[in-house]
């Protein structure tokens, strides 16, 4: 079909890009003139197609059409106007003038909001649904008969820009799209707008959106964001006037602390906090706003009201004076219509608009990913020296947005700068232990300390649940929207994205796992878990039930999802962030609040994070990190009373003493990860280069300290020496070292303690008759270095057949071949079912043995395979309950079934 696209936009655009892909022959683009040099974004993408442009400032002159510019617009021949987004009065001649005439976007759910402030009244009359209409165009405003229509829930908090950014720009595209479709197929309908409910409201502009005070909180909020970025409501306040950005309704009854602020017809006065101005409509209820602009174009936090002058300039560097240099390249590339660049250059005041802030923040991303910009910042400091300076500031980590004092421990090590809090972390502060006690944390890699760490006492796990549980009962996190919990989980997962190399440093000398391994894995895999359960906040849902009982009256069943409450998580020292991870991030997305127990000799990471979750904007007490003992802080968790549901990763023995509390305390909800002896079978039909390298990987990952590693190796007996000797072979090749080394394969085990059992273990096989065919001893230097080690002829009664070694012990036993069940029996002849594995390349014998084999997890012709999609957990002794994936959720879940008669 051949189409006219008469607008404006980037939602233009789109919508033009959209339909040539859909196959139109888009045969003119109409949109306004170029302003301040440059062009219209719908010009610019249709110019570099070579569709023909046509920039008419107007179209009409005294009411009448100017037949020049009809006459151009005839000659395009086109079928069907669509009108995503225009501005300009397009005369009836042009209207009328196509085959299938005009259809026109418009962002409400006529004939509601009829004008050109559809979405600004949608948010001020508080509307619970908004949407969009593609309607028939004719002479009357925005009454033409509906072709299509699409709705939307409207947020409490949705402002213009969001509401858009979530529905009305990315569906309203489709559905403009989709109108074009259903009239190339001849179904599209016409529907006559109903009088019933028709309204039209006025353009606002500023003059017209002064506040109203005499009205309630939820008016004054809805008026507020309705208004929110354009044109901006204000209100006169110390004699200036003032407008008000990003306002939430506040929970009634909230104590707010902060200096007072008089403001002229307010029912009281409005306070400035930590958080913002809090204001107050007439029936007592509150509001609080985030930004404040003053005449100037000067925005600032609202927090920072009082602070007067701001922060002293701060002076630049020579590398940060090259940034700048860059950045006034930058500037001035957008602001073509500016001759220099100057200190004092107004962004804004110089033709800069919406889009031309996008840019900037790219911009300034490509050329230092580590500042990371809002497109807040940019409206808050909109003179070119005021940019820069919060630039730098923000590379400088002096961005003072949350107020958080960090006593850091720093190392200059892996050529970084790492910086590492070291205290308790309760209620969003880092805190000394009661009476002051610590304890060493140790670098496995030489044995020498890190740093004291904070030894939490009793009274410090008591007030570390008494935050979580004020925090999920009376604070913002339990009843924040699920998808503004999610955004702010998706923060948290870009902080420790831009913090990933240091998060790895600290987690290799905390742990001594190899840096490279830390980066992808350890770091890597948790950055990736917490933005997929952020993806999980809003998508938490129950269902409908039908039930048979109580006919004949009217029924209906329906299930709810909540969340639990104060959830104690407890984990292991062999992945510190990536436990962390695979259990809070799914008990946050939940809605709970958690107090988690790193294990005592890898605390750093999860300190680490706690800083991070604090500086994106998790609220106090919803996250609270008690490095200590177990027998202390694990057993004070598992006993007290006010934790609903505890996670634990850990040995078998400590998981069932922790069930044990937890079921005469108050029967907590528990979810148990424990040990493991996984068998991997390697078939003689397997592809052998890859059962050795997935076999090393599988025993020798991580140094061994891996919860699913193959506790022990069925080899069938045809191939057994051959595939002994080729292991024999790639260990040799293995780097033991220093593991921030990038060559390093190998790295020292976790603990002195760990590394003494290992040896014990060992000797253990050598006792009882194993062969040992190589390793099996400490690294003679510096640290907590093991042998990679090897043990065959290893019979099922044997201690290191039954047991784990949670190290770098490969345990390989024959089995004849052809005795497929043989073998299995003797696989799933233990107490523990988390892992394990099959090789061959016959598909029937892999479904076969996948489908005996008694564990939670099973990998065919590939090992150490997890995924955030996917379960993990295991059965019998292994625990039960689940990381990872959808089922993850249900851990840190309550249903809750709802009947109602009627």
């Amino acid at each position: 079909m051949k189409i006219a696209v008469i607008g404006q936009s980037l939602f233009g655009q789109e919508v033009y890009k959209e339909l040539r892909k859909d196959g139109h022959n888009v045969v003119g683009v109409f949109t306004i003139p170029d302003k301040d040099g440059k062009a219209d974004p719908l010009a610019t993408e249709a110019e570099k197609d070579g569709v023909p442009v046509f920039k008419f400032p107007r179209w009409r002159v005294k009411g009448q059409a100017i037949p020049e510019v009809v006459a151009q617009y005839k000659a395009t021949g086109a079928e069907l106007n669509v009108l995503p987004f225009c501005s300009q009065f397009i005369p009836m001649e042009v209207i009328d003038h196509p085959k299938h005439g005009s259809i026109i976007y418009h962002p409400s759910l006529l004939p509601r909001h009829r004008g050109a402030s559809a979405i600004n009244w949608t948010l001020i009359h508080g509307d619970k649904k908004g949407g969009f209409t593609v309607f028939w165009a004719d002479d009357g405003l925005d009454t033409g008969p509906i072709l299509l229509q699409r709705e939307c829930d409207v947020e409490p908090n949705d402002t213009v820009n969001t509401i858009y950014k979530r529905f009305l720009f990315p569906e309203g595209v489709k559905g403009t799209v989709d109108a074009v479709r259903l009239i190339a197929t001849g179904k599209a309908p016409r529907i006559t707008q109903p009088l019933e409910g028709a309204t039209y409201e006025c353009i606002q502009k500023k003059d017209n959106s002064k506040i109203d005070w005499n009205q309630s909180a939820e008016a004054i909020h809805n008026w507020i964001r309705g208004n929110d970025k354009v044109p901006g409501a204000w209100a006169e306040v110390d004699g200036r006037k003032v407008t008000f950005y990003g306002s939430t309704l506040v929970n009634n009854g909230t104590a707010a602390n902060g200096q007072p602020l008089e403001i002229p017809g307010a029912s009281q006065p409005g306070i400035v906090t930590k958080a913002g101005l809090v204001l107050f409509g007439n029936d007592g209820k509150t509001l609080l706003v985030k930004n404040l602009q003053f005449e100037d174009g000067k925005m600032i936090a609202a927090a920072q009201y009082f602070k007067s002058g701001g922060s002293a300039a701060v002076e630049l560097t020579e590398e940060e004076k090259t940034f700048a240099v860059q950045m006034r390249e930058v500037w001035q590339s957008i602001l073509t219509n500016v001759s220099q660049i100057e200190d004092s250059t107004d962004f804004f005041k110089s033709g800069a608009a919406s889009m031309d802030v996008v840019r900037l923040v790219e911009e300034v991303k490509l050329r230092a990913s580590s500042c990371q910009l809002q497109n807040e910042d940019v409206y808050m400091n909109t003179t070119f020296q005021d940019f820069i300076q919060m630039c730098v500031r923000k590379l400088r980590g002096e961005d003072d947005e949350e107020e958080l004092v960090v006593d850091y421990v720093e190392k200059s090590i892996n050529n970084m700068t790492i910086k590492m809090p070291h205290q308790l972390f309760i209620n969003g502060e880092f805190v000394d232990a009661e009476g002051g006690k610590t304890y060493k944390t140790i670098n496995p890699t030489d044995g020498t300390a890190i740093c004291d760490v904070s030894l939490a006492q009793i009274s410090d796990v008591n007030k570390a649940v008494a935050a979580a549980q004020e925090a999920f009962e009376e604070g913002e996190w339990g009843k924040m929207n699920p998808r503004d919990r999610g955004r702010l989980i998706y923060k948290l997962a870009d902080l420790m994205e831009q913090h990933q190399e240091e998060l790895a440093t600290i987690e290799s000398i905390d742990s001594g796992a190899v840096y490279t391994l830390a980066l992808k894995t350890h770091v890597g895999m948790s950055i990736q878990t917490f933005r997929y359960f952020a993806g999980w906040c809003d998508k938490i849902q129950g269902s409908t039930i039908p039930i048979n009982q109580a006919r004949p009256n009217r029924n209906l069943t329906f299930t709810k999802k909540e969340p639990i409450g104060v959830c104690a998580i407890v984990i292991p020292w062999n992945y510190p962030l990536m436990m962390l991870a695979w259990k809070t991030a799914a008990c946050l997305a939940a809605g709970n609040t958690v107090v988690l127990k790193p294990a005592q000799v890898t605390p750093l990471t999860a300190l680490k994070f706690a800083e991070l979750a604090a500086r994106a904007g998790l609220p106090k007490g919803v996250v609270n990190i008690l490095p200590g003992s177990g027998a202390l802080v694990g057993q004070r968790l598992s006993d007290h009373p006010d934790v609903r549901k505890l996670g634990f990763t850990g040995s078998t023995e400590i998981g069932k003493h922790i069930m044990k509390s937890c079921a005469v305390s108050n029967v907590k909800k528990v979810s148990l990860e424990l040990g493991g002896k996984s068998p991997l079978i390697i078939f003689s039909d397997c592809d052998m280069d890859k059962a050795v390298r997935m076999g090393m990987s599988s025993v020798f990952f991580n140094k061994g300290e891996n919860c699913i590693a193959a506790g022990r190796l069925f080899v069938e007996d045809s191939i057994h020496d051959q595939f002994v000797k080729k292991v024999i072979e790639e260990i040799k090749k293995m780097k033991i070292g220093d593991p921030l080394d990038r060559s390093t394969d190998h790295g020292p085990q976790n603990h002195k303690a760990h590394l003494d059992k290992l040896v014990e273990y060992c000797q253990t096989g050598v006792k009882e008759g194993a062969t040992l065919v190589c390793g099996g001893k400490q690294v003679q230097r510096p640290g907590f270095f093991f042998e990679p080690t090897v043990f065959t002829d290893v019979q099922d009664h044997m201690f290191i057949a039954i047991e784990e070694s949670f190290g770098p012990v490969m345990i390989i036993s024959k089995f004849k071949s052809g005795e497929v069940d043989e073998v299995l029996r003797r696989a799933n002849a233990t107490e523990y079912g988390l892992a394990s594995g099959v090789f061959t390349r016959d598909i029937s014998k892999a479904l076969y043995v996948s489908e005996r084999l008694n564990a939670g997890t099973v990998f065919v012709n590939t090992y150490n395979k997890t995924d955030v999609a996917s379960p993990f957990g295991g059965f019998k002794q292994s625990g039960f309950g689940k990381d990872l994936g959808q089922e993850a959720l249900n851990e840190y879940l309550k249903t809750k079934a709802v009947t109602i008669e009627y």
